[in-house]
């Protein structure tokens, strides 16, 4: 049977003016074209309450006990990657027999949601203890110091491809939760390799990586764009194997440039992540058709990044080692 439209509120009040007035249900209901049912319902709610508004309804009753509440969300809560269907059997195995829907109603009641995981580099007591170092020596340096540091990664712009996702059950702020992460690693694809590096005053030149990038060529890429900056800054990369060959770093010594010590695996704490975020958003919109189209849309969109973003990123940097100490040395959500 369908539901009936409720009357609107100036409805209800005009039928219990014209009972006040004297008149019948029946005349009530003629003149305002209502079933005499719905007036001597409104009517008598108004005697019993004196409102004329529907009363709340109580819900439907939870089909599962506190016990069982308590039950899910011990287990989602020790494992967030727990799916609806697991809760299910783990409830049936309980003797109470629930649908996955009765399941996402219950965990959102409690505060929780489904949410897709963030992918993060798996992190090691070593790596942790190393992140906690970096933020602890630096997090009362003066942003002048990080506006004297050029940043630098490599990435890899794919033409096409979505990396796939898991869901987990956690709270709004606990995104970055050791729990509720996904470690990554690298993967190949449709896609061109790029090396770049940024500053405070904006970004430099986007470089192609045609085929293995091996210490030779990352030395002719730093030449390229470390002798050009002259003396009093220092220079940030990563731990991988090229940039801490004894070649490369003998190189580095020798023209007299200063490197940052960087923890491994913390993508979080390099701010250029963030300008690559923004260029595969930038080029993801122009739809590049080939491999060589891509690298042109690549060093179009990254030569219009403006260079306040890049200002901003670097003043901004004490907040990224405030996160790392507050959040015991582990993923941050930057």
């Amino acid at each position: 049977m369908a539901k009936t439209k409720e009357l609107s509120k100036d409805v209800r009040d005009k039928i219990v003016d014209l009972h006040k007035a004297g008149m019948g249900y029946k005349t009530i209901a003629k003149q305002l074209g209502e079933k005499v049912t719905t007036v001597g319902a409104i009517i008598r709610k108004w005697k019993k309450h004196k409102i004329t508004v529907n009363l709340p309804r109580p819900g439907a009753r939870c089909k599962i006990s506190p016990r069982g509440v308590a039950m899910i969300m011990r287990t989602v809560r020790n494992h967030p990657r727990t799916t609806r269907g697991d809760l299910v059997n783990d409830l049936k195995a309980a003797g109470t027999i629930v649908t996955k829907k009765t399941i996402g109603n219950t965990l959102r009641r409690e505060g929780l949601k489904s949410c897709s995981a963030r992918k993060f580099p798996l992190l090691k007591k070593a790596h942790i203890h190393a992140r906690l170092k970096l933020a602890n020596e630096h997090l009362n340096d003066s942003e002048d110091n990080w506006v004297k540091v050029l940043w630098s990664d490599e990435t890899k712009m794919e033409l096409f491809g979505i990396n796939s996702t898991r869901r987990v059950w956690r709270r709004r702020n606990a995104a970055y939760d050791p729990k509720n992460i996904i470690p990554t690693g690298k993967h190949g694809g449709g896609n061109i390799m790029l090396w770049q590096c940024f500053s405070a005053k904006g970004t430099g030149q986007l470089h192609r990586i045609k085929g293995t990038m091996d210490g030779d060529m990352y030395r002719q890429i730093l030449g390229e764009n470390l002798l050009k900056i002259g003396r009093g800054w220092v220079f940030q990369h990563d731990n991988d194997p090229k940039h801490t060959a004894k070649a490369t770093k003998e190189w580095l010594k020798k023209k007299h440039i200063k490197v940052l010590e960087w923890p491994s695996q913390s993508t979080d704490l390099n701010p250029i992540e963030n300008l690559w975020r923004e260029l595969k958003v930038r080029v993801a919109k122009r739809q590049p058709r080939n491999l060589n189209d891509l690298e042109k849309i690549c060093k179009e969109e990254w030569d219009k990044i403006p260079p306040e973003m890049c200002a901003n990123l670097v003043a901004n940097y004490k907040k990224r080692l405030t996160s790392v100490i507050a959040n015991k040395g582990f993923a941050t959500k930057y």
